[in-house]
């Protein structure tokens, strides 16, 4: 890439992370272009869909999801690794108002751009569960599909009713425990 491109592609960048923290990922393209001051040309030829923008946006910190569910594969007891990874994605799942829907809709939808990153995000989860159920100290009966609708939930509650967001996680994540006998 041209050093030129490159700057108006770093500014754009820049512009569409504080437009995103301040109004959300429905924020107009245009008024990121704008406010990058450069033309929407210049915005849609770097990205073509809000969605491409958002998997470059998200990417690094996508990665680095599926990273700490590895680390803690590797250095947490099961159970206790689940619960912490769902923390992380439901931060995640919540970096920018309006993300939480999207990640859920692209991960059901496979010519989503942002498929491949939520695909690799819902198998790192998928690791820790059925660790975790093996285990013993996650409940047997909840499938990925669950723990994701779940943690979708959890980060509703966050961008909708804040206040109420940590009892929320905590009692979910409680759920996920085999009921004691």
């Amino acid at each position: 890439m041209r050093a030129d491109a490159r700057r108006n592609y770093e500014r754009l960048l820049a512009e569409a992370r504080k437009a995103f923290d301040t109004h959300g990922i429905q924020t107009s393209l245009d008024d990121i272009a704008k406010q990058a001051g450069l033309g929407n040309a210049t915005l849609y030829r770097h990205f073509p869909t809000r969605e491409a923008l958002l998997e470059t946006m998200l990417r690094d910190s996508l990665s680095e999801l599926g990273g700490t569910a590895r680390e803690l594969l590797a250095t947490e007891p099961a159970g206790a690794a689940l619960a912490t990874w769902v923390r992380a994605a439901v931060a995640h799942a919540t970096t920018y108002r309006g993300l939480v829907t999207m990640l859920m809709d692209s991960l059901k939808d496979e010519t989503s751009e942002l498929n491949d990153a939520c695909t690799s995000m819902q198998s790192s989860g998928q690791q820790l569960l059925e660790r975790a159920q093996r285990t013993g100290e996650v409940r047997d009966d909840i499938s990925p599909a669950e723990l994701f609708a779940l943690i979708a939930a959890a980060a509703w509650t966050r961008e909708h009713a804040p206040d109420e967001a940590d009892q929320v996680l905590t009692v979910m994540i409680d759920g996920l425990w085999p009921p004691r006998r």
